[in-house]
């Protein structure tokens, strides 16, 4: 791993020393466009009913407060 840490602070040592703005634009339109993209929905089909359900709970009222919670958690507690 240590090489990949070594390649990148070359790397960047070399970047720095760059004038030419051009060179610049181009280095980063090179990074840009070889940088995983994020897909933004990587969600298993559970995980999407979850907060189907989540979000039909908000939409009835279905809530509970965090103290609430903690007070309803405490109860059960002591009742172990």
């Amino acid at each position: 791993m240590s090489t990949v840490n070594t390649l990148r602070s070359g790397l960047i040592e070399k970047i720095l020393a760059i004038k030419d703005r051009e060179l610049l634009l181009a280095l980063d339109q090179l990074v840009s466009s070889s940088s995983p993209k994020p897909t933004g929905n990587n969600l298993s089909e559970e995980q999407l009913l979850m907060l189907e359900m989540s979000q039909q709970d908000i939409e009835t009222g279905n809530l509970i407060s965090q103290e609430a919670m903690i007070a309803r958690n405490l109860e059960w507690l002591k009742g172990k």
